[in-house]
């Protein structure tokens, strides 16, 4: 089969590397060029490594991105992690048209940040779409999907790099050779059952030591290792990776106010959240440095009583 590849970052290298290995031929690449200063895009630099054809628009709208596609006469268009816009004009140039991966199950958690926020409110489930582009925000027609559990410590990381992203580099190949034999289906979304998330952003993963110790653990789960579920220290940044959560069962239990460390370890140190604790294993300061939580709290002279995120 002959096709495009539109996309970047590892994921969209990934893809294009999946296709390759297996015989497709790729007329060209597809990419978003990088930012001033930059190092290049893994899936620009795969291309470049293998000789392929890299085209670099600032979009997808304009005359000189359709132009490129329709010279090139694909079967299909593939489209692995984009985050420029691409009009129904240009997802049509294609032959059989193309197919775009979208990690969650759609049509729930449509939108930029669709791995994180499930595991923000406690879903024990998500999965990936690959469906057909359309105008709207990931609202187009589904032609397959894979579900994938969200363990109860899961990180994205975890839920990305273990289920979605090997995950979805088979999906796409199997969607394509669906296509390509005429054996796909494809079924609108329901629209009573989609909702739209933004993006999860440093405001967004800011910690509330006031809300429900449940809700704390899943926040600093969903936001690691990005954008990093984050509190304060005398007013300076503290980001929280790997944790633990530990419950209040009684009233004894309970130790220190909201958001105060009862406890320093070796490896550790634990932060009061509303019924129950957080156990914070690594962290990183002002300085950039990513450590363990028991390095981070004598570095930085924690001990039971201080307020964080005040």
């Amino acid at each position: 089969m002959k096709i495009a590849i539109i996309g970047q970052q590892d994921f969209g290298k990934a893809v294009l590397e999946a296709f390759l290995n297996r015989g497709d031929e790729v007329a060209a690449v597809f990419c978003a060029p990088e930012k001033p200063g930059a190092k290049a895009d893994p899936l620009r630099a795969a291309a470049e490594e293998r000789g392929l054809k890299v085209f670099q628009f600032k979009g997808l709208r304009g005359e000189d991105a359709h132009a490129a596609l329709k010279s090139l006469d694909v079967d299909l268009g593939v489209m692995a992690y984009v985050l420029q816009f691409a009009p129904d004009t240009f997802v049509h140039i294609p032959k059989l048209g193309t197919i775009q991966y979208h990690p969650s199950l759609l049509p729930k958690y449509r939108g930029p940040s669709s791995i994180n926020w499930p595991i923000i409110r406690g879903e024990t489930k998500t999965g990936l779409t690959i469906f057909r582009p359309n105008e709207g925000l990931d609202e187009g027609p589904v032609i397959l999907q894979k579900e994938c559990e969200i363990g109860p410590d899961d990180t994205l990381g975890d839920v990305y790099f273990k289920s979605l992203f090997p995950l979805g580099i088979e999906a796409m190949l199997e969607a394509a050779d669906l296509i390509k034999a005429g054996k796909h289906s494809e079924r609108a979304q329901d629209e009573a059952n989609a909702s739209y998330e933004g993006w999860c952003r440093d405001a967004e993963a800011k910690i509330n030591w006031a809300n429900p110790v449940d809700f704390v653990y899943n926040t600093i789960r969903g936001c690691n290792p990005a954008p990093g579920a984050w509190t304060t220290l005398n007013g300076q940044k503290v980001q929280i990776f790997d944790a633990k959560k530990h419950l209040f069962r009684r009233y004894a239990d309970v130790s220190g106010k909201i958001g105060e460390v009862s406890d320093v370890t070796e490896t550790s140190f634990r932060v009061t959240a509303q019924g129950g604790a957080i156990e914070v294993l690594r962290a990183r300061g002002a300085d950039g440095k990513k450590v363990g939580g028991g390095e981070f709290a004598r570095a930085n002279g924690l001990a039971n009583g201080v307020l964080l995120g005040s």
